[in-house]
């Protein structure tokens, strides 16, 4: 265990003030309002530690109303590491995360989640800093009817619970794509959506092996509410949030997978963001642990070779369109988080703050139509 592994998470870090006030204070600022854990649920935390899996629950509820039901669906999100050693045969390595993902889907069934997300390609270890083609582009399936999205539609329908899986997909061309499948709770093929944002920063060689997408920004109408996926360096892009919301998405997911030493202090205040800046509900998943290559790779940043990412530092989290952040998961240990989230809060918030209603679209089209025409000048006023 490195030192880094034994910063544990924020909370346990918070846990250690003393003083119970300013311990309190400095949680309102960072979380927002108290969140409430689920209750009843003591069969699913012994079977989540016999199994080896850290599981945290929240409640988020909303004011009651006269003319509209509380419109509450649960959510799940799971952290996981690789099963499998980054060098044992393919198939090995996908039976071993299959096998895993098996076990913390149906304990997210026994905590009655509705709409489940696993992290940005689940399937694999996160090899595309290595820039290899081979053995890795072997993971990549077809998004309809691959052996992880069939495994999906099985679980989906046995559970009644729709799963978002995201997945390296292969087209009928040949061409990869870092891609979200949508299964309904009746076990079918919604949809998917490919990610929009390809980074290319320190060893997140992605464009060596696909390129931004061409789905735009799906929302998904699903039996419990309209869900859209904003893959990982997604989330840096605030369009890109805003435009899932202005097709009516409720909740966004954003499966990750990313490193402490690059976007750890991004991460807890991005999605939070994205929640009240578009009044839903964000969803933000991150894998764990350190995954081992074969071969030695470089970035052509000037670092020394090295065999590995460093650290997926997990902290997955649930924030509402309030401001209000659900604790996270452990930077180290496989986890289940699940929310119960009461939907009616997004238009109540909307109400208060108004920021839909105060939002200057057509301003802000004609500035971005401008930016995107030949000859395009800043609009700097001079100095005298």
């Amino acid at each position: 265990q490195t030192d880094d592994c034994q910063f544990m998470s924020l909370e346990a870090a918070l846990d250690t003030i003393p003083d119970a006030f300013q311990r309190s204070q400095v949680r309102r600022v960072l979380y927002g309002k108290d969140l409430a854990e689920l209750e009843g649920h003591e069969e699913s935390l012994r079977l989540a530690k016999e199994i080896g899996v850290e599981m945290k629950t929240c409640k988020f509820t909303a004011d009651e109303e006269e003319t509209r039901r509380p419109r509450v669906v649960r959510v799940g999100a799971i952290q996981n590491r690789i099963h499998a050693s980054t060098d044992a045969p393919i198939q090995q390595q996908v039976d071993a995360i299959h096998n895993r993902m098996k076990e913390m889907i149906g304990l997210a069934h026994g905590m009655r989640v509705n709409i489940l997300c696993l992290q940005e390609a689940w399937t694999m270890p996160f090899a595309f800093c290595t820039r290899e083609k081979h053995p890795w582009t072997q993971f990549a399936e077809d998004a309809e009817e691959g052996a992880s999205t069939l495994l999906m539609k099985e679980l989906a329908q046995q559970y009644n619970m729709v799963i978002v899986s995201p997945i390296l997909e292969r087209d009928v061309h040949d061409v990869l794509w870092n891609t979200a499948v949508v299964i309904s709770n009746r076990g079918q093929y919604l949809g998917k959506h490919r990610k929009n944002h390809i980074p290319r920063v320190g060893d997140f060689n992605e464009s060596t092996y696909y390129m931004e997408g061409d789905t735009g920004h799906p929302v998904f109408d699903t039996d419990f509410g309209k869900i859209a996926i904003n893959i990982c360096y997604g989330r840096h892009h605030p369009l890109n949030w805003l435009a899932f919301g202005l097709n009516g998405a409720e909740i966004v997911f954003n499966p990750s997978a990313t490193v402490g030493a690059l976007s750890e202090p991004l991460w807890p205040i991005e999605a939070r963001n994205a929640a009240i800046a578009n009044a839903y509900y964000t969803v933000a998943i991150n894998r764990i642990g350190t995954e081992v290559f074969p071969n030695a790779f470089t970035s052509g940043d000037g670092k020394q070779q090295h065999k590995d990412f460093g650290q997926f530092y997990g902290s997955s989290y649930i924030a509402g369109p309030d401001g209000s952040r659900s604790v996270g998961l452990s930077r180290v240990n496989e986890g289940l988080l699940v929310g119960e989230l009461d939907l009616n809060l997004n238009r109540q918030v909307k109400d208060k703050w108004c920021f839909q209603m105060t939002a200057r679209y057509p301003l802000y089209a004609q500035a971005l139509t401008k930016l995107g025409q030949e000859g395009y000048t800043q609009q700097i006023i001079p100095n005298k």
